[in-house]
């Protein structure tokens, strides 16, 4: 199937306050859309920024017939910089923090939320905070428990960005705010407290249908998370194991990942 132009796709950009500070928001617009389809929102994964989903949202966006939104995290991308230590809870803390001051902010009401790696742990927690309003869950290489194979996969990340032209990839996204992305993401996950970290309690409060995307050959979480979402979720879930891929679907095979959330929305108000 050939991809749909994204021609008629207009993106832009805002600001949104939150805590005093400035995040970064980027919407794309399908002038072609029905303007009561719920907006799909993007949170992206521990690395990562608006800017790093590339033109995925502009596909999806084309694909869907929906608005696609995408925010920096506060500490990420262009957003404004932050100094704390996270703590384990900072994964169901962003749905009551930088998402929701977005859906207030932009005036967003009923949403579809889709998150990548550990912006997909975050999604489901914003799906279960707010069921009434969830019209339908995606993730992608989601991680709902500190597996050991996600571990092994941080500490070679972690070394792999000691070398300066790695590093320098980050910065290129991040700016000075490069080293704390990385140590946000290799110091918290690798602690001992989030050893016992696990999204058990929290997916039987989904009630939105999930779609959950993962590649056979994910380099940091194997397919048992996604069969652990289907088990515990509330709701209803399709599984889409993508054999041959890794942990970036959408940037492996986008057309592919529009495609599978295209079909799955094809239902959804």
């Amino acid at each position: 199937m050939a991809p749909p132009s994204h021609s008629h796709v207009a993106a832009a950009d805002r600001w949104v306050m939150h805590a005093h500070a400035r995040m970064f928001v980027r919407t794309w617009t399908n002038r072609a859309a029905a303007p009561d389809l719920a907006p799909i929102v993007l949170l992206h994964d521990s690395l990562g920024s608006v800017d790093l989903w590339r033109d995925f949202p502009a596909r999806l966006a084309a694909g869907t017939g929906r608005t696609v939104i995408a925010y920096d995290r506060l500490g990420f991308g262009k957003s404004d910089a932050r100094a704390d230590v996270l703590t384990p809870s900072f994964i169901g803390d962003e749905a009551a923090t930088g998402f929701a001051a977005l859906r207030e902010q932009l005036g967003i009401r009923r949403f579809v939320v889709f998150g990548h790696s550990v912006g997909g742990a975050m999604a489901i927690h914003c799906a279960a905070r707010y069921q009434d309003d969830c019209a339908a869950l995606v993730t992608e290489s989601a991680q709902v428990f500190a597996e050991q194979t996600t571990l092994a996969g941080v500490r070679a990340a972690k070394l792999q960005f000691a070398d300066g032209e790695q590093f320098g990839r980050l910065e290129k996204y991040h700016g000075d705010k490069a080293r704390w992305v990385l140590e946000a993401w290799t110091g918290t996950w690798l602690s001992e407290r989030f050893s016992a970290w696990t999204l058990r309690e929290v997916l039987p409060r989904v009630a939105a249908p999930t779609l959950a995307i993962h590649g056979g050959e994910d380099e940091y979480g194997s397919t048992r998370h996604p069969a652990l979402i289907g088990e515990w979720c509330g709701a209803a879930v399709r599984v889409e194991i993508l054999r041959d891929l890794h942990h970036l679907p959408h940037r492996e095979q986008p057309d592919r990942v529009v495609d599978l959330v295209r079909d799955f929305l094809r239902t959804v108000p």
